[in-house]
């Protein structure tokens, strides 16, 4: 396996992982929604910063 075929391999088992979670915990996608939009903000600010 070279880097990007374990790059898609972990991508497949984090968005199973994260449906499974939504589907038993459907408020969590709300949580991980906002986590993940207000950290690509401060990445995106602070790399336009620079």
């Amino acid at each position: 396996m070279d880097k990007f075929e374990l790059g898609g391999l972990l991508a497949g088992i984090i968005s199973i992982f994260f449906g499974i979670v939504v589907i038993v915990w459907p408020r969590v996608l709300a949580y991980a929604i906002g986590i993940y939009l207000i950290l690509f903000g401060i990445i995106a600010v602070v790399a336009a910063l620079r």
